[in-house]
Formats: structure tokens, C-alpha cells, sequence
């Protein structure tokens, strides 16, 4: 008799949820069909050597599993590197540190966002192409040093001089993280995601590349159109107003 019993639900919930993270990790990576792929062979190695104990085809498959773990480690190392961040972020306990502050931390934040919409707003007027891009749990170490440091205090008078024609930083990437210009001008992966439309740019496909690299919050003004957009989690948010992206940034910066 096959017993069923706490344990087991336990079993299966964490299971499930491993599958989830893993699932929508790959997903913002654009790596989603290697993923059902994956799955589907190890659905089938089960029923194979599992189930219908099929010895010779169980055996070559038993092989490719086991090299195949050691190679889908080194294609997805930059994503299980980013699971194991959020796995071991502080996010958890910056929400609890929230409850603490009430609207004093809300108010904080506040200061910093306004600058980014407002310098946002300005550059849209002027047809002024920019990539900011916001810091969240996820190390940006590396994009900071390709460009150069600033360490300035969130303005947008200085955002929209970075971002001036002849400025020479604004060709790159501004990178903030917790109310501080790190960085400028730094260089950003590129997503070669085929599902975003052909006439957006370089800066569109380099704020979705850094989204699908990290938790990062990469906002975009087009050079050629004036509109603002943001990518997030692998998904490009299109043509926002002001109030959009305010709402988007008070939601999500964390």
C-alpha cells in the first residue's frame, strides 16, 4: 500500500516551486524553449528508465544526463549565478525594515524618483536619447567600472547633462543605486531577444539585455521618438507618460 503523507506534500510544494523560479528565470532570459526542452527530456528519461525500465535506451540517456548536468551549468551559469543572488538577497528583510519606517521610507525614496522622472520628462521634450539604469539586490560592479564614476547625489539637471548631444558620456549607460549616480556612460549587455520590435535601438536592447542579466530597473527615452520605457524581469514596458513611470518606479524600485 503506497502511503501519502505531510512529507511528501512538502516534497512536492518545494519541487514546484523550484521549477517555478527556474522557469521564470528562463523566461526573462529569453532562454524559455531550452528550458521546455530540458524538461521534456527529463520527463521522458523517467518514463523510459523509470517506468518501462527500457535497459539500453535507459543507459544512453542515464549518459546524457549525466554530462549534460555539468554542461547546461556552464550556458547557464550567468543565470544560476542570478538565482543564487536572489535567492540569498536581503529583499525579505528590506521589506520588514519598510514596516518599520512607515512613510518616512516611502518619503525617501520619493526624493530620488522625482529627480529620475523629471530629468525623463525633459529629455523626452528634446528628442534626447538616455539609458538610467536603477540598482536593485543584484551587484553592478561590473557595468559600473566600464563607465566612469561619479558618486554624485540623484539630479535630474545633472541626468539631462550626461545625457546632452555633445556630452561624452552619453553615448552609455547611467546606473543608479540607492539615490547615488555611480556610474556613466557604461556599457551594457545586449538582449537579442527576436520578440522586440525591429525599430527599437541599441539603448532598447541594451536596457532589456541588463533586465534579463539582474533585477535592475533600466529606463529608456528614444532619440528618434521621445518615448519613455523601461524594461523589467526580460519584459519591455512601451510609451509610458510620466505619471506611468513614476507609478512604475515608486512600485518597483525596492
Amino acid at each position: 500500500m503506497i502511503s501519502f503523507g505531510i512529507k511528501d506534500i512538502i516534497d512536492i510544494l518545494l519541487v514546484a516551486v523550484l521549477l517555478y523560479y527556474i522557469y521564470r528565470t528562463m523566461k526573462e532570459s529569453g532562454a524559455l524553449n531550452i528550458f521546455v526542452g530540458v524538461f521534456a527530456f527529463i520527463v521522458a528519461w523517467v518514463i523510459v528508465d523509470k517506468l518501462l525500465d527500457m535497459k539500453l535506451l535507459g543507459t544512453i540517456m542515464d549518459r546524457i544526463i549525466d554530462s549534460g548536468i555539468f554542461i547546461l551549468i556552464i550556458i547557464f551559469q550567468d543565470q544560476i549565478k542570478r538565482f543564487l543572488t536572489e535567492l540569498g538577497s536581503k529583499r525579505g528583510w528590506k521589506s520588514i525594515a519598510r514596516l518599520w519606517q512607515g512613510s518616512s521610507g516611502k518619503g525617501e525614496r520619493k526624493k530620488w524618483i522625482m529627480p529620475i522622472v523629471y530629468a525623463c520628462m525633459s529629455l523626452s521634450k528634446s528628442k534626447t536619447g538616455a539609458l538610467i539604469v536603477i540598482k536593485q539586490n543584484f551587484s553592478l560592479e561590473d557595468y559600473e567600472r566600464s563607465g566612469d564614476i561619479i558618486d554624485a547625489e540623484v539630479n535630474n539637471r545633472l541626468l539631462e547633462n550626461i545625457f546632452f548631444k555633445n556630452s561624452p558620456l552619453h553615448d552609455g549607460a547611467v546606473i543608479i543605486d540607492n539615490g547615488k549616480i555611480k556610474s556613466a556612460g557604461c556599457i551594457l549587455p545586449v538582449s537579442h531577444d527576436t520578440s522586440l520590435p525591429k525599430y527599437l535601438g541599441l539603448r532598447h536592447r541594451s536596457a532589456l539585455g541588463i533586465s534579463q542579466a539582474s533585477d535592475a530597473i533600466a529606463v529608456v527615452v528614444s532619440e528618434e521618438t521621445g518615448n519613455i520605457s523601461y524594461a523589467y524581469r526580460g519584459e519591455m514596458h512601451l510609451k509610458l507618460s510620466s505619471t506611468d513611470l513614476e507609478h512604475a518606479l515608486s512600485k518597483l524600485i525596492q
